[in-house]
C-alpha cells in the first residue's frame, strides 16, 4: 500500500511537464476561481459543460493515464453516485400536481349547465305547446360541440420515472445534477490546480497578487510561508499514515478476536501515535529554520519563485472573456 501514488491528492506532478506547467500561477489561481464562481447560480446544462471542459483540459494536457484513473476515477464514482442518490430521493414538495385544464367531460356539464341557466326559461303560462324549447337544446348541443374542441393539455408531467418505489421528478433531476457537477468542480478544478502547479510556485502567485492588502497591515509574507509549509506538510501526513498502516499489518492482528472495544482502543492508540510523529516533524521543521536563521519572513525573505508572463499566459488571460460572456448570456438560471 503506497498512499503516495494511490492517493496522490493535492500532490505535485513533476514528470511529465504539461503545458499546463507552464503557465503562471497567477493565471492559473484565476482560472480557478472562475471554475468555483461559475456554478453559482448556473442552470445545469452550464454546470454539465464546465465539467467536459475539466476533462478536456486534463486530456489536452496529457497527463499520464495512472495518475488520471486515480484522481477522476473515484471522484467520477463519488459523483455518479451522489447524483443516483439524490435523484431517487424525495425532492421535498409533497404537492398532488393536477392538469392545466379541466377534463373533457367537467367541461361538457359546466357549458351545458351554464347555456341553460343563461338562457331564458319558458313559461308554461306564455308557452303552454313547448314551442321554443328545441331550438334552446339545439344551441346547448352546438356549444358543447365548440368547447369539446377546445385545446387539450400538454405531455408535460412532473414524474419523470416511476417504477416501483423508485421516483424520479424534475426537482430531484435537476437537484441531483447540481449537487453532482458542484462537488466535481470543487474537488476536481483545485486538484488540477495542485497536481500542475508547485508549492512554490502557488506561495508566490498569491503573494503577488495579495500585494495590495500590505497597506492594510495585513502580514502577506507571514501568510504566504504558512501557506508554503502547510503544503510542503501534506506529503509528511501521507508518509505517516502509511507507515502506521503498514506497521500495523505485519503485526497482523487478529481483529474478530478483538472486538470492537480493543479494536477501537488499538486505533486510538494509533491515532495518537500519528498526532505524536506530526508534532514532531512540525518541531523539526521549526528547529530547522530557526538553525538557519530565519526568524522572521520580513528580514529573511526567500524569493521562491520567479513569475513572468509570457504569450500562452496572455491567451489564457484573453480567454477568460468569452468564457464569462458565455456563462453570462447562456448560463443564467432557466
Amino acid at each position: 500500500m503506497d498512499l503516495l501514488r494511490s492517493l496522490p491528492l493535492g500532490l505535485y506532478l513533476e514528470q511529465p511537464v504539461t503545458w499546463l506547467h507552464h503557465l503562471d500561477s497567477r493565471v492559473k489561481f484565476i482560472w480557478l476561481m472562475s471554475f468555483l464562481a461559475v456554478p453559482l447560480l448556473a442552470n445545469p446544462y452550464c454546470r454539465l459543460a464546465v465539467v467536459v471542459l475539466l476533462i478536456l483540459l486534463t486530456l489536452s494536457a496529457a497527463i499520464p493515464l495512472r495518475v488520471w484513473r486515480q484522481q477522476m476515477g473515484w471522484l467520477l464514482m463519488l459523483s455518479v453516485f451522489v447524483f443516483i442518490l439524490t435523484a431517487i430521493a424525495p425532492d421535498g414538495l409533497a404537492v398532488d400536481h393536477q392538469p392545466r385544464l379541466p377534463e373533457a367531460d367537467i367541461i361538457v356539464a359546466e357549458s351545458a349547465e351554464t347555456s341553460v341557466q343563461a338562457s331564458p326559461q319558458p313559461r308554461p303560462w306564455y308557452n303552454p305547446f313547448g314551442i321554443g324549447r328545441e331550438s334552446v337544446r339545439e344551441a346547448s348541443f352546438s356549444e358543447t360541440l365548440i368547447l369539446t374542441n377546445l385545446p387539450q393539455p400538454t405531455d408535460y408531467s412532473y414524474i419523470l420515472l416511476e417504477a416501483g418505489p423508485v421516483t424520479i421528478t424534475r426537482r430531484s433531476l435537476d437537484l441531483a445534477v447540481r449537487v453532482s457537477t458542484v462537488i466535481f468542480t470543487l474537488i476536481y478544478s483545485t486538484n488540477l490546480y495542485l497536481l500542475t502547479t508547485a508549492p512554490e510556485e502557488i506561495t508566490a502567485g498569491l503573494e503577488s497578487l495579495m500585494l495590495p492588502l500590505r497597506r492594510l497591515n495585513i502580514p502577506v509574507t507571514e501568510i504566504a510561508l504558512t501557506l508554503t509549509l502547510s503544503l510542503r506538510f501534506i506529503p509528511l501526513v501521507l508518509e505517516e499514515v502509511q507507515n502506521l498502516v503498514r506497521s500495523i499489518r505485519t503485526r497482523a492482528i487478529n481483529w474478530k478476536k478483538l472486538g470492537v472495544r480493543r479494536s477501537a482502543q488499538v486505533w486510538i492508540m494509533v491515532t495518537e501515535r500519528l498526532l505524536e510523529n506530526l508534532l514532531m516533524r512540525a518541531d523539526q521543521i521549526a528547529k530547522a529554520m530557526t538553525v538557519r536563521g530565519f526568524t522572521s519572513p520580513n528580514q529573511h525573505r526567500v524569493q521562491w519563485h520567479q513569475l513572468r508572463l509570457h504569450w500562452g499566459d496572455w491567451i489564457a488571460i484573453a480567454s477568460l472573456a468569452p468564457f464569462w460572456v458565455a456563462r453570462l448570456i447562456w448560463g443564467g438560471m432557466g
